[in-house]
């Protein structure tokens, strides 16, 4: 079995990177260079050989005769200087009387002579077909006296020039190469060095653990690059560490609320266990058993709706729901408990609300019972509905005792009872309000709680319009 591919670290695939670019952009100017070396000493060859050419013309010019030419055959051998160039001079159409060619290279077909009324240039040079390296001129010249009309014919082959040149290409070569390793490394070096604050978070990073989620990517000496990043980074951690506290506090206080009734049940059922008893005993154990059961089964539908909700699990289904009925049906509902505890209900209510009504009498529900077992006696619980621009609103205000600000926050949380430390028990199990806030988001809606310094307490139910859907 073949061993897995491991991608390349993002160092290693930068340099490479680079180094294609350090290749492209090196072996371009070595290129260039290069072929200026090799146009420069070409064309320094031919002006060289179009000046000897122009030398051995004016000689011609200063010659008697053609014969006194013939005679200094020799002389024109040493002005030549190098061994391996050429010299011809010739009536046009003859046999050249005065002939250096050491390597006996054969003139091209194509060479004409320049006239003499002009100078030669460098697009008079004429390479051999056959002899690339060999480059050729040839101008005509009239002689002083006798005014013969001579051809110099003149040609160098480039050999020191192609060594020369084939140094160059080589010492370019080299450079080239040289500069790319050097910049391949030097890349990869600021690379190693630049990511070393990608080093630092992967190690923080490595330390976060769900018993220690307080950890955080430094952001001060981050890149600014990786600042965004970090900060997003931080900020998801966050989220994450405030999810995992409520998550362990609501396992917690699950616990809690469960051992409560089951505490309840295994003691009630050891004492009936404990001796015979009478039927009747029997029958009240088993009705307290019960009504706790019943307790925990209200409690397990309670947690249920909640984690669909918050899964949206529920597709709910809305429709325009008359608000003054709606708010008038809880207060006959409630009319009996509310009397017992000294207390009477207001309903101010107008408008529509588009929503599912099973799921908005939950809510209103869960309200007013917490209304009812918070109010002071002898108050009024007001029911109050009145239409929004784009919505609806539903308010459920009471009177009781103020709730400081940092309780307030909480009171949607879950298995939170702000009674649950005073001098009475709390009386439920702390879903209510969390359940009316589940609600509240299916419908996309928003659920507040406000309190005044005299005491009245303000639970508000925002519902959208059609955009809300």
């Amino acid at each position: 079995m073949s061993a897995p591919w491991i991608p390349p670290s993002l160092a290693v695939r930068v340099t490479v990177l680079c180094g294609l670019i350090a290749f492209a952009m090196t072996g371009m100017l070595g290129g260039y260079f290069f072929f200026f070396a090799r146009t420069t000493i070409n064309a320094h060859a031919d002006d060289q050989l179009i000046g000897r050419a122009e030398h051995f013309r004016r000689l011609v010019g200063d010659a008697r005769s053609v014969q006194d030419l013939r005679d200094q055959s020799l002389m024109f051998s040493a002005l030549l200087g190098a061994t391996t160039d050429v010299l011809l001079l010739r009536r046009v159409g003859e046999r050249p009387f005065v002939e250096v060619n050491p390597a006996g290279v054969a003139v091209p077909a194509t060479l004409s002579a320049v006239p003499t009324d002009r100078g030669m240039t460098t697009r008079d040079v004429v390479r051999s077909p056959d002899h690339p390296r060999m480059h050729w001129v040839a101008g005509l010249a009239r002689s002083g006296l006798d005014g013969a009309t001579v051809e110099v014919v003149t040609g160098h082959p480039l050999e020191s020039e192609m060594r020369m040149i084939d140094e160059s290409r080589f010492q370019i070569l080299r450079s080239t190469l040289m500069s790319i390793a050097v910049s391949v490394l030097l890349v990869y070096l600021a690379l190693r060095q630049g990511l070393r604050p990608l080093r630092r978070v992967t190690d923080q990073a490595a330390r976060i653990h769900p018993i220690d989620l307080s950890i955080r990517f430094p952001e001060d000496d981050a890149p600014r690059e990786l600042r965004d990043m970090v900060s997003v980074f931080n900020a998801m951690l966050d989220r994450i560490s405030l999810g995992y506290d409520r998550l362990s506090q609501f396992s917690a206080d699950l616990a809690h609320e469960i051992r409560t009734p089951v505490g309840a049940l295994i003691g009630q059922t050891q004492v009936a266990l404990h001796r015979v008893r009478r039927p009747d005993e029997y029958q009240q154990v088993l009705e307290s058993n019960l009504e706790e059961l019943n307790r925990l089964s209200h409690i397990v539908d309670n947690i249920l709706f909640l984690a669909r909700a918050d899964h949206a699990m529920l597709d709910i289904e809305r429709a325009p729901l008359a608000l003054d009925d709606e708010l008038r049906g809880i207060a006959d509902y409630f009319e009996g408990p509310a009397e017992e505890a000294g207390l009477r209900f207001i309903v101010r209510a107008s408008g529509t609300a588009l929503a599912n009504a099973p799921l908005v009498r939950r809510a209103l529900h869960n309200l007013v019972v917490n209304a009812l077992r918070y109010s002071r006696p002898g108050t009024t619980v007001r029911l109050i509905a009145e239409p929004l621009q784009g919505g609806a609103l539903i308010a459920v205000e009471n009177d009781g005792a103020v709730i400081p600000a940092e309780q307030l926050e909480r009171l949607f949380d879950r298995f939170y009872r702000a009674d649950a430390t005073g001098a009475r028990p709390a009386a439920s199990s702390g879903l209510g309000l969390a359940i009316v806030k589940a609600i509240m988001a299916l419908h996309h809606g928003e659920a507040r709680v406000s309190c005044s310094a005299a005491g009245t307490i303000r639970f508000e139910l925002r519902f959208p319009g059609g955009e809300g859907r």
